[in-house]
């Protein structure tokens, strides 16, 4: 169980362990989901249609993308930016399940509701989130810079990176994008943690019996499940906030086609549905659901 369940009172499980738990539920999945996630990021910046039909589009489609890096910047390129990526899920998940657990906690102590009630873990899951969005943003930055960059590479290194951005840019740098990650972040997390929740109730009324049994195959097809209806609500501004965290860093982009600047959040998606129409703002969702979906589901598996 995810959360704090009153029921469960013979469960001892310590803070340290929970968040050690969210920590390597986090770090084993970043590994496996990577290449999907440099995939989505290329999608989400290219100006260009994803379609074959447009002769400037540089990637059209996953398979297509996925050949197309490996030739042009070999197989390590899948896990471009996989340190600060690695950083980024492991104290995201530690702060996230460690956060949800006291607030879940805190509202039961505090008898104000059922501490499992859809309307609490999506307060508690949105609230967690943001905590651990704060903690963590700077990081995020760091990752999508890195697998943004094609070859030759703009930063060699993770000390370099830091170092250039913070010289070139200063110390907001590291803040970019930060406006969307929080608007979005809240309710993508909320329904996350509210909608896994449900689908597992669901899930054992329908099967009471195999519901009681399989609980690793449980957890992974609810939490699957809860991670792509959560993306598909919140992407746009998912969209929004990579596009804000490569501003400045347009001469690394070049190669990849059109490059734009943006002045914020309501200019940023002014201009996307301006210039690309409303499905702009969905770019790479392909990848992302998938990513979404594995994702999700391995978290609360592992």
């Amino acid at each position: 169980m995810v959360g704090y369940d009153p029921k469960a009172d013979d469960r001892d499980i310590s803070n340290v362990e929970v968040a050690v738990a969210g920590s390597v539920s986090g770090l084993v999945t970043r590994v496996l989901i990577s290449p999907l996630d440099v995939i989505k990021i290329r999608f989400q910046l290219q100006i260009e249609r994803l379609s074959r039909s447009d002769p400037n589009a540089k990637y059209h489609g996953i398979l297509q993308a996925g050949r197309q890096i490996l030739q042009e910047e070999g197989p390590t390129a899948f896990w471009k930016g996989h340190i600060p990526a690695q950083l980024l899920s492991i104290g995201y998940g530690a702060v996230q399940f460690l956060s949800f657990e006291a607030l879940t906690e805190l509202v039961h102590r505090a008898s104000v509701r059922d501490a499992r009630d859809f309307s609490v873990h999506f307060l508690c899951g949105g609230l967690s989130a943001c905590v651990a969005t704060l903690a963590v943003h700077p990081v995020d930055v760091l990752r999508t810079r890195f697998a943004a960059q094609g070859e030759p590479r703009v930063y060699k290194t993770l000390r370099d990176a830091v170092v250039t951005m913070y010289r070139t840019e200063g110390p907001l740098v590291f803040y970019k994008g930060l406006n969307p990650t929080l608007i979005a972040i809240f309710p993508y997390a909320g329904f996350q943690f509210s909608i896994y929740s449900s689908l597992k109730r669901a899930y054992e009324w329908a099967l009471p019996a195999e519901g009681k049994k399989n609980g690793n195959f449980k957890n992974l097809l609810c939490g699957s499940g809860a991670g792509v209806i959560s993306k598909t609500l919140t992407y746009p501004l998912d969209l929004f906030k990579k596009r804000l965290q490569v501003g400045g860093f347009e001469q690394a982009r070049a190669s990849f086609g059109q490059v734009r600047s943006y002045k914020g959040l309501l200019d940023c998606a002014g201009q996307v549905l301006r210039e690309e129409g409303a499905q702009g703002c969905f770019k790479g969702l392909s990848p992302s659901l998938l990513k979404a979906a594995l994702s999700t589901g391995l978290v609360f598996f592992c």
